[in-house]
């Protein structure tokens, strides 16, 4: 699944600063809660991976069960 963003770049006075929005979509789909911290690894120049600090447990596909034999 792929979402495509757009880099916000803001200039004021002496400083710069980046913005990225994080579509909704995903933050659903992750439970992405207000106030979670993330933090940024870059890899190399065309690649950046967004890491949860405090990781949630990952979910189990509920178990297939056997009919009695």
């Amino acid at each position: 699944m792929g979402n495509v963003v757009k880099i916000q770049r803001v200039e004021r006075g002496q400083t710069r600063s980046y913005y990225l929005n994080f579509p909704a979509a995903l933050a659903d789909v992750m439970q992405v809660e207000k106030g979670e911290e993330f933090e940024w690894l870059l890899e190399d120049k065309n690649t950046v991976w967004l890491k949860r600090l405090a990781p949630k447990p990952q979910r189990r596909p509920p178990e297939k069960t056997r009919p009695d034999m």
